[in-house]
């Protein structure tokens, strides 16, 4: 949900109308001798800015109990009994008739989870300079339908955001987790039709902002709508990492009817020799208007510890299950909670008694946005 407000007032709107050129009316008067003064007056677009912001409250508890409190292999939630904050963002997005930008920044603890990969080369690189931006692009419109951003945006793979509130269940999947959230490069996208859309993408790795080789990353993505029920999405990522890498996700959404959704993500990835796979299936029953249940099944198998790095044999080749109530208390308002569990090939999730082969733990969120 957004709110409207006048840009006049805030700082965060300046910046935003500076960066994409935003401009006002200005009226300016002269005056000739035995003439009353006439206006002369230029005109501009029309420019919109609106706001959005979500802050995401959580308990968890891991019965494994982890000696330092983090929760291994994931970025949601990331601490294990403690109240904390999972992500507190607040955004703003300007819009012009063919110009548009957005600025978003945020904290939390999947924030600083998610970020903690990012390359740390040179003297301004690496999470403590970028984890704090969610998006930061300035976006044109280059002819009908097309329109081409630049900067730090979400990522376009993966059928799960990193904000809680837009996903069916509470926690991220392992294919969410394990694929980027967040991209810094070039987007551009094109809306064939009510039904079809296409995205290109030139970013600089797989997820990172500040570069760590000099080769950037291709990605696309199909998606169609052929029904209001059915939407297929196919996204790739293309390019050099260690070794050329190449990643194929494939999502499905169905709603067969007003109270159920179906959502179903498999993702493929090959790095030189080495594989890796994962997929899951989640669904959605609204018992109530204000209650719903969501249960999700999922694996992951990396054994070469491409993406995931266990140190462990076998690597990560893991299965989870979990199940969840949501409770709308507002509009605005969400409680959400969720029972899930992990079982491993190997011994690698920590313990008080060393390492497991399974984890469980239950969370429960209090979350608001606008």
């Amino acid at each position: 949900m957004y709110s409207t407000f006048s840009p006049r007032y805030s700082l965060l709107t300046f910046a935003l109308a500076a960066a994409v050129g935003g401009s006002s009316v200005a009226h300016a008067q002269s005056s000739t001798a035995g003439a009353a003064p006439a206006p002369v007056t230029t005109t501009a677009a029309p420019t919109t800015v609106t706001y959005d912001g979500f802050v995401d409250t959580y308990y968890a508890y891991d019965f494994n109990a982890p000696p330092t409190f983090d929760r291994a292999y994931t970025t949601q939630p990331a601490r294990s009994d403690e109240f904390n904050v999972n992500l507190a963002m607040l955004g703003a997005t300007l819009s012009q008739e063919r110009f548009r930008a957005r600025l978003a920044l945020q904290a939390g603890t999947s924030v600083q989870s998610n970020y903690a990969g990012e390359p740390a080369i040179g003297a301004v690189s690496g999470p403590s300079v970028s984890r704090s931006i969610q998006e930061a692009y300035v976006g044109t419109q280059l002819a009908e339908n097309v329109w081409v951003d630049a900067g730090i945006y979400l990522s376009h793979v993966g059928a799960e955001s990193f904000i809680s509130r837009s996903n069916l269940t509470y926690t991220r999947s392992l294919v969410a987790d394990y694929s980027p959230y967040y991209q810094s490069g070039v987007r551009l996208s094109y809306s064939a039709s009510p039904k079809l859309s296409l995205q290109l993408h030139v970013v600089n790795g797989w997820q990172n902002i500040s570069e760590n080789n000099h080769s950037k990353m291709i990605g696309t993505q199909i998606a169609f709508t052929p029904s209001e029920k059915i939407a297929l999405t196919y996204n790739t990522l293309l390019g050099r990492e260690a070794d050329f890498r190449q990643f194929h996700d494939f999502i499905v959404s169905i709603k067969p009817t007003n109270t159920l959704t179906l959502l179903g993500q498999a993702d493929y990835g090959r790095q030189g020799a080495s594989e890796w796979m994962g997929a899951m299936a989640t669904a959605k029953y609204q018992i109530a208007t204000n209650d719903a249940v969501v249960a999700r099944i999922e694996t992951y198998r990396d054994p070469d510890q491409v993406v995931v790095v266990t140190g462990s044999p076998s690597g990560f080749e893991t299965q989870s299950a979990s199940i969840g109530f949501d409770h709308a208390l507002s509009p605005q308002v969400q409680w959400r909670n969720e029972l899930r569990g992990f079982w491993t090939k190997d011994a690698i999730y920590p313990s008080a008694e060393g390492p497991l082969k399974r984890d469980a733990f239950v969370v429960t969120s209090l979350s608001a946005g606008f």
